[in-house]
């Protein structure tokens, strides 16, 4: 049976909204890694030790692009916390035989933007 590459993704999303860990950790290969501004490939348990607590605060995503080339599936989301507090990233997940073995992402901003229309924020 062949699985869809973005449906695996969306899946792994709605895991987080739903707060279904069992769900991520049959989408996720053994050998999975994660890279992101903050982690530097981290591997299956430092991911689920990091990043998993954060679907406590997830709402809801909002996929604004979904896009496939080979075995990559490149998604740019907006979310939306338990706080009201929305963002935006986008993320490159690697598919093979059904399941994810990869995952980078780039944050994005704040939605609203913090800098105002022309202008930057200052670090």
């Amino acid at each position: 049976m062949k699985h869809d590459p973005q449906d695996i993704v969306r899946a792994c999303y709605r895991a987080y909204v739903e707060k279904d860990r069992e769900l991520l950790e049959n989408l996720i290969t053994e050998d999975f890694h994660f890279t992101s501004p903050l982690d530097n490939r981290i591997d299956r348990p430092a991911y689920f030790n990091r990043c998993w607590p954060n679907s406590a605060m997830i709402q809801e995503f909002t996929f604004i692009h979904v896009c496939e080339q080979g075995e990559q599936v490149f998604v740019t989301y907006e979310a939306l916390n338990k706080n009201g507090k929305r963002f935006r990233n986008t993320e490159i997940a690697t598919v093979r035989g059904g399941r994810i073995v990869d995952v980078e992402v780039y944050f994005g901003w704040n939605i609203p933007h913090e800098a105002e229309p022309g202008g930057f924020i200052n670090p």
